[in-house]
């Protein structure tokens, strides 16, 4: 097998999602390019850690498919801590990250490992599609916000292009990536069941560029995904929820990395894909079709909770880190034990403080949320 080993990570934290955690599994097992191992971290739950490693400990965790380990997230509970465990533990050159509600395609880890063969590529990331628990999109729910249920929305362009940040749910990055950046801030993204923040991926990779300039982060659209998408999180209550969540996270980015940077792509989203959005939704209603209206309403209201998000999370900082200290985020050290070496920690506050403008290139919008 050519090119670099990857190692996959996983972070679980609940046991209602223990079919949907053999499931992401099973398909990370079943890829045409094989992974290197599955790295399975549970966030703060003993009880499914136990049940993981029972699941796994037999002799076909080892087998031609990939070993699957099990370990408990080292740091403090959230998933940028979880990745973080996961990080220090996996062997790979590369290392990706797939939900533990989504499964990946055949070829998804194929067209990861073939984005790096261009050694500038820090990461590559891919395309996440919804699978509605109801079966369908919900008619009033506009394509431009599939971000809030984890997923790739419209506005992103097709084929391999080089954008501003991945989507964490589907990505994968360099393990000298993390040596640059010293992993994901803490104090930022999800922590189980609170407050559906996000962003902790847009912050890590624009501290990636920072530190390294000349560093290309890609999307391609062959390394699919499908992610589930909960009943709950097909109400329009969850929408407006998310979405202003989504502008206290964004407000927690820019602190770290500047509104310059960490609002750069939001710039574009808002003013083009949006409004091109409202038009495309009153153009069905006019055209007697379903949900147009429903539609338009949604993306203003959207917008304007996020704004309202944003403007909360910039005036009252505590806001945005929910029942965390304000202070809280921070990119901690990554070190691994001697057993598995060490993974290099550069001063985070450093990178996150480097005046040198990253290398753009062709943007795209990815990511409008976290």
């Amino acid at each position: 097998m050519s090119g670099p080993g990857i190692s996959v990570v996983v972070c679980a934290y609940t046991e209602d999602r223990w079919d949907d955690i053999l499931a992401a599994v099973a398909s990370v097992r079943a890829q045409s390019r094989p992974a290197l191992e599955t790295v399975l971290v549970v966030d703060h739950n003993q009880a499914l850690t136990d049940r993981l490693t029972e699941e796994f400990a037999s002799a076909g965790s080892r087998a031609a498919d990939g070993e699957v380990r099990v370990l408990s997230n080292s740091g403090p509970r959230g998933l940028s801590a979880g990745r973080n465990t996961g990080v220090v533990a996996a062997r790979g050159d590369v290392i990706a990250f797939l939900d533990d509600d989504a499964v990946a395609e055949r070829d998804w880890l194929r067209w990861f490992a073939a984005g790096y063969d261009d050694p500038r590529v820090m990461a590559v990331g891919g395309l996440t599609l919804p699978v509605w628990a109801s079966g369908r999109r919900p008619v009033w729910f506009p394509e431009e916000f599939d971000w809030v249920v984890g997923c790739s929305y419209r506005g992103l362009p097709p084929g391999r292009v080089r954008v501003r940040n991945v989507l964490g749910g589907n990505a994968s990055f360099r393990r000298t990536a993390f040596d640059l950046t010293g992993g994901f801030a803490t104090g930022i993204g999800r922590d189980g069941d609170r407050r559906p923040l996000g962003g902790e991926e847009t912050e890590l990779c624009i501290r990636l560029s920072r530190a390294q300039p000349d560093a290309i982060l890609l999307v391609d659209d062959r390394a699919v995904i499908h992610h589930k998408v909960p009943e709950a999180r097909e109400r329009f209550a969850y929408f407006r929820a998310r979405t202003y969540a989504e502008g206290l996270s964004k407000a927690l980015v820019a602190r770290s990395v500047g509104a310059a940077k960490g609002l750069e792509t939001e710039r574009r989203y808002t003013t083009r894909v949006l409004p091109s959005g409202v038009a495309r939704g009153l153009r069905d209603a006019a055209l007697a079709r379903r949900g147009g209206a429903r539609r338009a309403a949604a993306i203003i209201t959207g917008t304007l909770t996020a704004a309202a998000g944003y403007a909360a999370g910039t005036t009252t900082p505590h806001l945005a880190a929910g029942s965390r200290a304000a202070g809280a985020m921070g990119v901690p050290p990554l070190e691994r034990s001697r057993e598995w070496g060490r993974v290099g920690a550069a001063a985070p506050a450093q990178a996150a403080e480097d005046p040198r403008p990253a290398r753009t290139g062709t943007r795209t919008g990815q990511e409008a949320a976290g």
